[in-house]
């Protein structure tokens, strides 16, 4: 836009000059440098569509928001220093702001509370010291008064980084507990209906990073009775599992090692599992006490059936360890690892789902699967009682991803399957007869749909085990898909797995970014009737958690007729992106194809970089004279 500064009447400096400290007042008083162009008039490089609102709020000292977008006439208020239309413009904003959530807003947990004169300070142990044995001096902190986050942020951590060590990083649930992993500790809350949520145990700090965290809260029938509540954490190749007390104190169990990464942490039952993409194995017992490594052929991917453990491997095969038999091979003391299916093209098996159909026992005759492989096929494979002895059978075989298949999941309604290309979405209806798979799908997907999600590549936006976008939810019920967008936000889209339509968008009330999330449901009232509700756990930057209800939102959901949209549209994309830096992200143009992943390694590959288009270029022997000539050339 322009102002005209040639023969300026006086009416108009007061116009633009009434509001003290603005933009103006320091333009035409000579605090800020001009460009004038050959007419004297003073260019200001702002959008002149909005500047009339401007202009004519500095006439008329009267704001119309209706014919102008709110945020964006804020943006040149504030850029233009006229703080009585930004106070107006916030108010606008706030109409459908509030601290206290809207109607999906179940719960707010701050930043966890310790003594900080009872902190203890745990550090790694050495190989020689890796047995189950209980650690007599590990004090447990006692709880509330705050301060955790602010005493534990010196000094930095041994091993791994952390942007903040205040920021929550790993949400998990079991039953009515869930444990949230900071950067160097673990808390644990527990939720009753006549007094909410509790914080129940705190882990000492750790002088690691956590990147994995499991919970056991409850075991049905277990031997332990109400000593099973268990929560372990991985840092890299080390485990530390910790017993929680009816009184809510903790006893070490023990320090273990992998002596490999630890890819991923849960529970079986009483069994704690961990497993490498290295191809290890390890298994502690709460019977035996016993901590159980095992090599396998390096795993890609894993699920659980029972007492059964799945293994989708990178040499095509399945693999089965049933972890209550412990130690099968009792004369070397292995774990007894069995191939149950190989894939026909021997493809890796980058991602599988387990499903058990209602009449499913112990023995896991009844069974489905459905796995995807590196080529992008999704194949589903099942054993019912009349394939008894000859092994799962193949029944359906989909080759509509070109991309690895990163996410499978088998439910009773659908079958879902994601890739690596941003991840993108096929969902098929599957028909069942008496719980069991009756008909073929067909071919025909029922949607095709994409998650979007720029995860940071330098992993500060939290950690990769705390954002999984899902699907979320049990297999007899409809799932989600939980999307968030740019690691930078505070913002959530709440998907349905089925079809990709929006459920929901959940906002941070207190406006911090959310760099963690789960969904979990949790057990009802002791009251006849009452289900399990369904929640999605937020965390954040400030180490805060807050809550959402999900099965309210499925229910409004159910009663209108959803909205077409899915996840952002593009408007509200650009306004996600405007808050993200994307040299920091993993864009959609980083992902790997199909064809890149495919690439003959028998060739060597050799890359050159040329400064002018700041790329990596693979090129094969054939190419490599031709390029360099060019390269030459253009230098």
């Amino acid at each position: 836009g322009h102002v005209d500064c040639s023969g300026t009447t006086v009416s108009i400096r007061l116009t633009l000059t009434w509001v003290p400290d603005s933009f103006f007042s320091s333009l035409l008083s000579g605090r800020i440098s001009t460009l004038k162009d050959e007419t004297g008039a003073i260019f200001i490089d702002r959008d002149p569509s909005l500047f009339a609102s401007i202009l004519n709020f500095l006439r008329t000292k009267e704001l119309h928001p209706r014919s102008v977008n709110v945020h964006m006439l804020m943006h040149e208020a504030e850029f233009y220093g006229i703080a009585p239309l930004v106070r107006k413009l916030q108010l606008c904003d706030e109409l459908d702001r509030s601290s206290c959530g809207n109607v999906l807003f179940n719960g707010y947990l701050p930043p966890p509370g310790i003594n900080s004169t009872l902190l203890h300070l745990h550090h790694p142990v050495s190989q020689t010291h890796l047995k189950s044995e209980p650690r007599s001096d590990v004090v447990t902190p006692c709880l509330p008064t705050w301060g955790i986050l602010g005493c534990w942020a010196e000094p930095s951590p041994r091993r791994g980084q952390s942007s903040d060590p205040g920021m929550v990083r790993i949400i998990c649930g079991h039953h009515n507990w869930i444990a949230v992993a900071y950067a160097q500790f673990v808390v644990c809350y527990r939720v009753k209906e006549s007094t909410g949520w509790q914080q129940v145990f705190t882990s000492p700090r750790l002088d690691w990073v956590i990147d994995r965290v499991a919970l056991n809260a409850k075991v049905m029938g277990g031997s332990l009775g109400d000593n099973d509540k268990m929560v372990a954490v991985a840092s890299v190749t080390e485990i530390i599992l910790w017993a929680i007390c009816p009184d809510g104190n903790g006893n070490e169990i023990g320090v273990f090692s992998l002596n490999v990464p630890v890819e991923a942490l849960f529970f079986v039952g009483n069994q704690l599992i961990a497993t490498s993409h290295t191809g290890k194995v390890g298994v502690w017992n709460a019977v035996t006490k016993h901590w159980q490594n095992q090599d396998v052929v390096p795993i890609n991917s894993c699920d659980t059936a029972g007492s059964f453990l799945i293994l989708g491997c990178n040499n095509g095969s399945i693999y089965y360890i049933d972890v209550q038999k412990f130690p099968l091979r009792m004369k070397d003391n292995d774990l007894l690892v069995t191939e149950l299916y190989r894939d026909p093209t021997e493809d890796a098996i980058t991602a599988l789902s387990v499903y058990l159909t209602p009449k499913t026992s112990d023995s896991g005759n009844w069974i489905e699967i459905a796995y995807g492989t590196s080529s992008g096929t999704v194949r589903v494979i099942v054993q019912h009682p009349e394939t008894v002895g000859s092994g799962p059978q193949l029944f359906q075989t989909f080759s509509v991803h070109r991309s690895p298949v990163t996410k499978i999941m088998l439910s009773e309604k659908h079958l879902i399957s994601v890739c690596a290309d941003n991840n993108h979405v096929r969902t098929w209806t599957v028909t069942r007869f008496r719980g069991m798979i009756s008909t073929q799908p067909g071919s025909t997907p029922l949607t095709s749909f994409k998650i979007l999600s720029l995860d940071d590549v330098d992993g500060h936006g939290g950690c990769s085990a705390g954002t999984e976008i899902g699907p979320y939810g049990e297999r007899d019920e409809q799932q989600v898909f939980i999307q968030r967008v740019v690691p930078d936000t505070d913002k959530l889209y709440v998907r349905l797995s089925s079809n990709g339509k929006r459920v929901c968008e959940v906002r941070s009330v207190d406006g911090t970014s959310i760099t963690a999330f789960v969904v979990h449901e949790c057990e009802g009232s002791s009251r006849i009737g009452s289900r399990p509700r369904r929640y999605l756990f937020s965390g954040h930057s400030n180490g805060s958690i807050q809550m959402w209800d999900l099965t309210t939102a499925m229910e409004i959901a159910g009663k209108v007729d959803i909205k077409a949209l899915g996840g952002p549209t593009e408007e509200e994309l650009l306004e996600l992106l405007d808050q993200c830096d994307l040299a920091l992200t993993r864009t959609p143009d980083s992902t790997p194809r199909a064809s890149t992943l495919s690439l003959n390694l028998s060739l060597p590959v050799i890359f050159l970089y040329q400064p002018h288009i700041s790329l990596l270029q693979p090129v094969g022997k054939r190419q490599l004279k031709l390029f360099r000539l060019k390269f030459t050339a253009s230098v």
